[in-house]
């Protein structure tokens, strides 16, 4: 069973990352096959939250766009150097291919051989040279072992069209020739003789014992076949090796992790028809062509913490959304078919996971009751937040049971190492949790951190305001704000590029607003920042 993924938004905090580990947990429980991921790096707060509880850290996601390995091409169409034309040919018509890769007997990849190679073999009718099996021979041939003392057959094609007397005065015979002949005995006795490399007998003609006998003692090789010279003659260039004719340079390969949206244009580009598939050690996995990407085996993913489509990861609309838990509002996130979407007006996601464990009756194990029990008290902001709901309270409690920690002592600590400031730049600090928003064409970014270390905020006041005017200016925001909300005091520090100064006065009600102005009992972007910042601009 192919794994569904489960991630929270691109800039992963407490909530979104423990949401997707515990939905994961119980979507497991249940006999599914998920994996949670992260789609950014991990704040102190989350990283804590992980360590305290014992929990691996997810793995990153990159994206769910759709790769070659998510469609149904032609895995292990290829063929051995060693194997025949003749059958390199029935293999590319069975399997309906105009090339085919040529591998070695460790897969690795050669080279490819085209039927447009192989039919420009056919019309020059150049087969003076053979280098391929003694197998090959008998098999193409559909012959009969006489004699055989070498398993690898090279040399020059002659046959005995000729007089027996014109032959053996005019052509010479040696180690290197492979002679095609019929019932001419004495052809065949000079043949064996001169210690060819090997004897086609056609038309199952005799064979004296004698002839065979001086080949036994020359180690001529001997295959003697039904076919009549003129099909022998035919058919005996196709004995050779496949990689007699293959194309070694300049051949343009793909690997399963490349992107179909990048394979379709190269091809249109190219207008090849075959493209062999490798591993990155250069293993041959098969082929894809154009018409493979019709059939698509979509990424299936679980959305957490979120459902806006610029808050998610990048080619969400090449993967298959099969559900979504969430506690913000409906967002910008469509399907194509109906999906399991739970959404609730609740304060954290996890708040709604540990409702569907109740409901399936999975119990919920030490640690991930722990991370759940953090994931609320972050986003709840130990319940000051207006997003609290009584709910959460009831589950918070519950939790801590489980998790057997003291929900004051613990959150204090939690709020401690999340919020130490050590060691990031202010571009960092500004983008820990930062999203953003359009109002009537307007840009706007807002970032928000917690703290218990005030002193420190503001010891670097003048720097976030750099920082803020700096992005504003290059990446051309209306409004650029950053919220350091102050647990303890139950409000939030603002710091703000200068063109937002009005609106933020009108939004929150103050008539001298400087940089690090501290605005009392504003806590939540969701239900406080934001519903403030509309107001301003529906009413302007």
């Amino acid at each position: 069973m192919k794994a569904t993924f489960i991630f929270g938004h691109r800039k992963p905090d407490t909530d979104s990352v423990c949401s997707a580990i515990s939905l994961a947990y119980l979507k497991n429980a249940l006999g599914s096959n998920t994996i949670p991921r992260i789609l950014g790096d991990l704040n102190n707060e989350t990283k804590f939250v992980l360590n305290y509880f014992h929990i691996k850290e997810p793995m990153y996601l990159n994206d769910v766009k759709l790769q070659i390995k998510d469609i149904d091409y032609g895995k292990g169409l290829y063929c051995d150097r060693h194997e025949s034309l003749y059958n390199t040919i029935a293999y590319m018509r069975k399997n309906l291919l105009s090339s085919i890769p040529i591998v070695n007997q460790k897969k690795k990849f050669l080279g490819l051989l085209s039927m447009k190679d192989i039919t420009n073999e056919l019309i020059s009718w150049d087969y003076d040279i053979i280098k391929t099996s003694y197998n090959n021979i008998l098999d193409t041939l559909q012959g009969e072992e006489i004699l055989r003392f070498d398993d690898e057959i090279e040399g020059n094609v002659l046959v005995a069209s000729y007089r027996s007397t014109t032959f053996m005065k005019d052509i010479p015979l040696d180690s290197s020739s492979i002679l095609i002949v019929g019932d001419r005995h004495s052809i065949i006795e000079y043949a064996v003789e001169s210690k060819i490399k090997l004897l086609i007998v056609t038309g199952n003609n005799e064979i004296k014992e004698k002839h065979i006998e001086i080949a036994k003692k020359n180690h001529v090789n001997i295959i003697r076949t039904a076919l009549r010279t003129f099909n022998v003659v035919k058919v005996v260039g196709m004995c050779n090796y496949a990689e007699t004719l293959m194309i070694r340079n300049d051949i343009v390969t793909v690997q399963e992790k490349d992107y179909v949206k990048d394979f379709i244009e190269l091809s249109n580009k190219l207008r090849y028809s075959v493209f062999p598939v490798l591993n990155p050690i250069k293993e041959c996995l098969g082929v894809v062509q154009i018409e493979d990407t019709i059939n698509k085996h979509r990424k299936k993913v679980i959305l957490v913490d979120h459902n806006e489509m610029d808050q998610s990861v990048e080619g969400l609309e090449e993967a298959e959304i099969v559900e979504i838990v969430d506690h913000h509002k409906i967002g910008t996130i469509g399907t194509s078919q109906p999906i399991n979407f739970r959404n609730m007006t609740v304060g954290c996601t996890c708040s709604i996971i540990y409702l569907l464990f109740q409901e399936n009756n999975i119990p919920i194990p030490k640690d991930i009751a722990g991370i759940m029990l953090s994931a609320i008290i972050s986003d709840t902001l130990l319940f000051h937040s207006p997003t609290t709901t009584e709910l959460d309270k009831e589950i918070a409690h519950h939790l801590s049971k489980i998790a057997d920690v003291d929900i004051e002592s613990y959150a204090y600590e939690m709020f401690k190492n999340g919020s130490s400031l050590k060691g990031k730049t202010t571009e960092d600090i500004l983008f820990t949790d930062f999203k953003n928003f359009s109002l009537e064409n307007s840009k706007i970014g807002i970032g928000q951190i917690t703290t218990l270390n005030v002193e420190e905020l503001q010891n670097r006041k003048q720097d976030f305001v750099d920082t803020i005017t700096q992005i504003n200016n290059s990446q051309k925001y209306d409004m650029l704000l950053l919220f350091a909300t102050d647990i303890l005091k139950e409000g939030s520090y603002i710091y703000y590029n200068e063109e937002s100064e009005e609106i933020l006065k009108r939004a929150f009600d103050i008539e001298k607003l400087e940089q690090g102005y501290f605005i009392p009992s504003i806590v939540s972007r969701k239900k406080q920042i934001i519903p403030s910042i509309v107001e301003v601009y529906e009413n302007k």
